[in-house]
């Protein structure tokens, strides 16, 4: 590091760079190969969740999780939420195993202490929740979103989730082109909220949300967590011009606080050159502090499915994702179903327009969410075998298939019925 507060880097980066390199790191195009998932879980006492966990007995456990040999990256959240996630893997079987064997392990880590691994979308029972991660982009970060409210420090502290990563796609048109993966994600992920909705508690009180993460995302920041504003368009300028186009989160520095200017944009921060010079590394950083439903990351991340309950719920998630996306067929027959809801959806953003904010509210009791859901896993089911997947697998989708998506429920149903 230097003397001069800045991180050292290359040189000053153009805007005409900054958009060539966007296009290119974004979408690496290819017949898709590989799945990965990240998978995050709230901490509570395995006697009794609802009790709330000390600061400083979550951050002797979290030191102690550390030390376990996994084969996922180990990272937390700013709340101390645990967030696994899996190598590269190429097939989903392949993934599953790797991430359960780990699960597994951190889950014996943690039973002698007391504590277990909670799947919720937020925490039903403990808000506020404090900050445990004291750093310099958490700080900033907190600072940011502080100014548009409090769902910025309920996301940090309070949420989990269930990402699947898939590779973006085909250069050519067709089921697994990136055009059509880029489009499909930003419609079916609508179904997939509905679905897999489990956060309709928050601090003990019912929300009014089946996804109340969702909502908290939806909530978030004026740009930084929406979705470019047309997604059927070419992907590659929409996101580049996205990305410019949005305010920068902070400035880093080697030393001392780190600048939190408002209403920079990066565009406006390569042109003007000022606080300080901009280079490809500030770039790369930039891109860490976008949270839209799906960020092009060279492949696909999706971002928008709340955690899910027991210990084995995330794979049903991630096998039905993949399926719609991996098999050439489910992704054809899926398009066609989720096609219609671009008009329900209308010209707003994700996750702030119509069709996210119903899939959010009311889950599969929306009829043109459940209708599209009635396609969908179906069409999962059949592609399962022919993408390797386990008989346990299909079993565990085509129960959840049964209790939740046939009636036009999901999961939170069943922690509003406790709690009614």
């Amino acid at each position: 590091m230097g003397s001069s507060g800045i991180p050292p880097g290359g040189p000053p980066l153009t805007e005409d760079e900054a958009e060539d390199l966007l296009r290119c790191i974004c979408f690496k195009t290819g017949p898709p190969r590989t799945i990965g998932v990240e998978v995050e879980w709230l901490l509570h006492e395995l006697r009794d969740p609802r009790l709330p966990v000390p600061s400083r007995r979550l951050a002797s456990a979290l030191d102690t999780v550390r030390t376990l040999p996994l084969a996922s990256a180990l990272t937390f959240e700013p709340g101390g939420q645990l967030e696994l996630s899996s190598p590269p893997a190429a097939s989903l079987m392949e993934c599953v195993g790797t991430l359960s064997t780990d699960l597994r392990a951190v889950r014996d880590a943690l039973a002698p202490l007391g504590l277990s691994l909670s799947g919720y979308g937020v925490d039903p029972w403990h808000a506020p929740r404090d900050r445990l991660l004291r750093e310099p982009r958490y700080d900033a970060m907190e600072l940011v979103l502080d100014r548009t409210g409090p769902a910025g420090r309920a996301m940090m502290c309070e949420s989990a989730s269930v990402q699947v990563c898939l590779d973006a796609g085909l250069e050519e048109p067709g089921p697994l082109g990136y055009h059509r993966r880029w489009r499909l994600a930003h419609l079916l992920g609508a179904v997939l909220v509905a679905a897999f909705a489990n956060s309709p508690l928050h601090g003990g009180r019912l929300t009014g949300w089946r996804s109340t993460r969702q909502a908290l995302w939806t909530d978030l920041d004026p740009a930084r967590a929406l979705a470019p504003p047309a997604v059927d368009g070419e992907p590659r300028a929409a996101w580049a011009a996205h990305v410019l186009d949005t305010p920068v989160l902070c400035v880093r520095a080697d030393e001392g606080t780190w600048a939190v200017p408002e209403g920079l944009t990066f565009r406006e921060w390569l042109r003007t050159g000022r606080p300080r010079p901009v280079d490809e590394e500030d770039l790369r950083y930039h891109l860490t502090t976008l949270f839209p439903p799906v960020r092009p990351r060279g492949h696909l991340e999706l971002r928008m499915i709340d955690a899910q309950p027991g210990v084995d719920g995330w794979i049903v998630p991630v096998a039905v994702t993949a399926a719609l996306f991996d098999d050439p067929e489910a992704a054809e027959t899926v398009y066609r179903a989720v096609k219609p809801l671009a008009e329900y959806a209308g010209s707003a953003a994700a996750p702030r327009n119509p069709l996210w904010l119903a899939a959010a509210r009311d889950g599969l009791a929306d009829p043109d969410l459940h209708a599209a859901a009635l396609v969908a896993f179906p069409a999962a089911l059949e592609a399962l075998p022919r993408l390797g997947a386990s008989e346990s697998v299909q079993r565990a989708v085509a129960l959840f298939h049964e209790r939740y998506v046939i009636p036009g429920g999901c999961p939170a149903d069943e922690l509003r019925k406790v709690t009614s």
